[in-house]
């Protein structure tokens, strides 16, 4: 996994080449740090596969912090996911979260890191799954990465080619409402990945704990390119 390690040297190295993913300052006083964990009481007390209630417990997760827009989950070992069968399969269930995930309202813009061209797109519409989905292909320092960005609106994906050139800045999308985002509470799923894997339109956003090691180095720290304070880099 040389490659995956050398991707986030490169990331960390070109940390000014970056633009803002939206229009908002993600290291602002009024962005917080959310904890989508089993220690998290008042999601142990909602109904997580009633959306609407779901979106309510966030909603008080941020007004409890006094923030608009809550942040985290990388590496992160979710209780949330036990909402969707989609994540529980015949081997290990799935619980550990891959990307970063930017909480904010339904309609809020989603702008390109960097150039780079689509790779793919669709809509994974399954019950807790991304909903629309835009996959960008970006080249650093001789190396080719890919950036995902989840539970999008469907106006997203119209007007969409594969191999479309997308500029540095350019608006690519618009965050979803539920359900046709996957039907979750409003936010973006932004992952990093070294490696499609030959996939095409998805790729894994959460994953068997088991399989930590290898997915930290298959996707790393969406941070080095959000740089918010608010998370680890």
């Amino acid at each position: 996994m040389n490659t995956d390690k050398k991707l986030s040297e490169i990331l960390g190295r070109n940390a000014h080449a970056f633009a803002p993913v939206f229009d908002t300052d993600l290291s602002a006083d009024n962005v917080c740090l959310l904890d989508f964990t089993a220690a998290n009481t008042r999601l142990q007390h909602t109904d997580l596969r009633d959306t609407a209630a779901f979106d309510e417990a966030v909603q008080h997760m941020l007004a409890e912090k006094q923030a608009t827009i809550g942040v985290g989950g990388y590496l992160e070992n979710r209780a949330v996911y036990s909402r969707s069968t989609h994540f529980n399969g015949a081997a290990q269930n799935r619980s550990l979260h891959l990307g970063v995930d930017v909480w904010l309202e339904a309609g809020t813009e989603v702008y390109a890191p960097l150039d780079g061209v689509v790779h793919s797109f669709q809509d994974n519409a399954n019950f807790g799954d991304y909903g629309p989905t835009i996959i960008l292909q970006h080249e650093l320092e001789g190396v080719t990465f890919y950036t995902l960005y989840g539970h999008l609106s469907r106006t997203s994906l119209e007007g969409l080619t594969v191999g479309k050139y997308i500029s540095k800045g350019e608006v690519i999308a618009t965050v979803g409402p539920y359900p046709e985002n996957g039907d979750w509470p409003p936010h973006l799923h932004f992952q990093v990945m070294a490696d499609m894997e030959g996939r095409s339109g998805d790729f894994p956003g959460v994953a068997a704990t088991a399989e930590k090691e290898r997915y930290r180095l298959l996707c790393p720290n969406p941070n080095l390119i959000l740089q918010s304070r608010h998370l680890p880099l």
